[in-house]
């Protein structure tokens, strides 16, 4: 039963009570209370995805498992009080019953009375409480005798394939037997009565699962409840609720299912961008076209190795020459000196060989390393510290953005897509990026994404645009403004991004380089239409 709340503990701190808060609201002001029957079925929800169950044995007492220490677990008689001791959404008790109050079977407060006493290891995968009620039930109809008992005791020890008996197999079980086709509270303490509880914040339920960021564990609960929600719908289909609140579930449920909904149309997106934190209302927000998106960031082979050169591991030949280290080498001939180089002989020094007299002397200039040799040097570049050179490279991205006229469509849809993609992996690299959206002369606005859970906010963003004329100046201006001026963007790369219909005055481009050499930046110009030759202040230009 424990598991269920250490999957979903890091969500619930996100929500409000969920839907258990309005179900208890409506159990508890709407529908009637009951009283329970010996070898009725009980559980107690003591957190959002963790119930406790036990069997109603008579006279106020429930035979249900209790863990003692750490592991150790028996079955005890316990009083109401105790077992809703651990609860911590009120001390409540739900009743197995069908239309005309609580169910319950004498065989099954029998059975479930005959194994008090007994110990076990407690856990996930040997077996817990759900279990044990659950196998209490299969008594119904039968009169347990000692055989029966001990079979069921031996089952219970012994580890089950399943992971983890759930509330719904113990109900499911409860109705085969006993005929429990509704759960309905007990007020053991008039605590309901005495003070009942306000209705929900039917809004603010909503808008939680609205903005809470679409995980596969967050998905998981949120159909979990989706299912909660629909089965409880039709258990009190042919009961006197009120429209009005019977309304409000029926929305709830549409809303959980609208969410759900549009995860499944967007699951190719949110799976290319992981960690980004998109919520439904983020999702919902404006017009985008997300499986065109998602397809842009699976299938185009230009945005892939884009961001590969981006990245932190990439190093381009160009640097990797700038970062190799001059060595000596022995490449050219410089002149002669006296050594033991057979290799480098003079002819000269060769000739002695063939005289029998002068051979000895041939030798001896050998030992002496005092033969007449040609004398080579030079130098060559040698790979020289990559490390260093890495590290140079390591810094955030200026992305200038192009919102003409002319960029609009599919242009802008492969800027898009090339933006969350950069973004995400310098999230992962923990570097920033810089956005800079630019249209006309003069006309620029700016986003910084300095953490994954930002993404939703660079979409809203680039959502914005100029649609008229194209200006590089005034971009590349204010990139290399950002690089010099704020220390967090030294050893940035820039990227240009537009269909390039645009030119830069000689003045402007002259002291772009300049400035560029002097910051040791790169500039990647990204072509999302159109054709343009290599210019002279990219260092690549890549045409997606």
């Amino acid at each position: 039963m424990f598991s269920a709340f250490a999957r979903f503990g890091a969500i619930v701190g996100a929500l409000p009570l969920g839907f258990k808060g309005i179900k208890y609201f409506v159990d508890s002001r709407i529908r009637d209370h009951v009283t329970p029957i010996p070898g009725s079925v009980l559980y107690s929800d003591l957190w959002i995805a963790v119930e406790h169950s036990g069997i109603y044995v008579g006279s106020g007492r429930i035979s249900n498992i209790v863990v003692e220490g750490t592991s150790e677990s028996a079955v005890r008689v316990s009083t109401a009080r105790s077992f809703t001791s651990k609860s911590k959404l009120g001390r409540k008790i739900y009743v197995s019953c069908d239309r005309l109050g609580a169910v319950g079977d004498s065989c099954v407060a029998e059975g479930a009375e005959a194994h008090v006493g007994e110990q076990s290891f407690y856990g996930l995968v040997i077996k817990n409480c759900h279990q044990f009620s659950t196998r209490c039930v299969n008594y119904a109809g039968t009169k347990p005798d000692l055989d029966s008992v001990l079979d069921v005791l031996a089952d219970w020890l012994l580890p089950d394939e399943s992971w983890e008996p759930t509330l719904k197999a113990l109900k499911k079980a409860s109705r085969a037997k006993l005929g429990a086709s509704k759960w309905r509270l007990w007020d053991w303490d008039n605590d309901i009565r005495d003070n009942p509880p306000p209705e929900p914040d039917w809004e603010a339920q909503t808008d939680a699962w609205k903005h809470l960021a679409l995980t596969p564990e967050v998905i998981e609960h949120l159909r979990a409840e989706l299912a909660a929600s629909r089965e409880y719908e039709d258990e009190i289909s042919d009961e006197a609720i009120p429209e009005n609140i019977r309304a409000k579930l029926i929305g709830y449920g549409n809303n959980l299912a609208a969410i759900d909904q549009k995860y499944r149309e967007v699951e190719l997106f949110l799976r290319q961008c992981p960690g980004a934190g998109f919520s439904y209302a983020d999702l919902t927000a404006g017009e985008m076209d997300w499986q065109a998106l998602a397809l842009q960031l699976q299938k185009n082979p230009q945005i892939t190795d884009l961001i590969r050169k981006l990245g932190r591991a990439y190093i381009s030949e160009e640097k990797k020459r700038q970062s190799r280290v001059p060595q000596p080498s022995r490449s050219e001939v410089h002149g002669t000196h006296r050594s033991a180089d057979l290799q480098r002989l003079l002819p000269s020094e060769l000739v002695n060989l063939e005289d029998e007299t002068l051979e000895a002397l041939f030798y001896a200039r050998l030992l002496e390393q005092n033969l007449l040799s040609y004398e080579l040097s030079g130098t060559q570049l040698v790979p020289g510290e990559e490390t260093e050179a890495r590290q140079q490279r390591t810094g955030p991205v200026v992305a200038c953005l192009d919102t003409s006229g002319s960029m609009q469509g599919e242009p802008l849809q492969k800027a898009k897509a090339l933006l969350l993609a950069t973004g995400n992996i310098l999230q992962q690299e923990q570097r920033s990026l810089h956005v800079i959206l630019f249209g006309a002369h003069g006309e620029v606005r700016e986003y910084s994404l300095t953490d994954a859970g930002e993404s939703p906010g660079l979409i809203r963003f680039l959502q914005q645009g100029f649609g008229g004329g194209t200006d590089f100046e005034t971009p590349l201006q204010r990139a290399l403004e950002i690089i010099s001026d704020q220390e967090q963007y030294l050893k940035a790369d820039i990227l240009m991004i537009s269909d390039g219909d645009c030119c830069l005055s000689d003045a402007f481009l002259s002291q772009f380089v300049e400035n560029k050499r002097r910051l040791d930046c790169s500039v990647y110009s990204v072509l999302c239409s159109g054709q343009r030759i290599a210019d002279s202040f990219s260092d690549e230009v890549i045409i997606l």
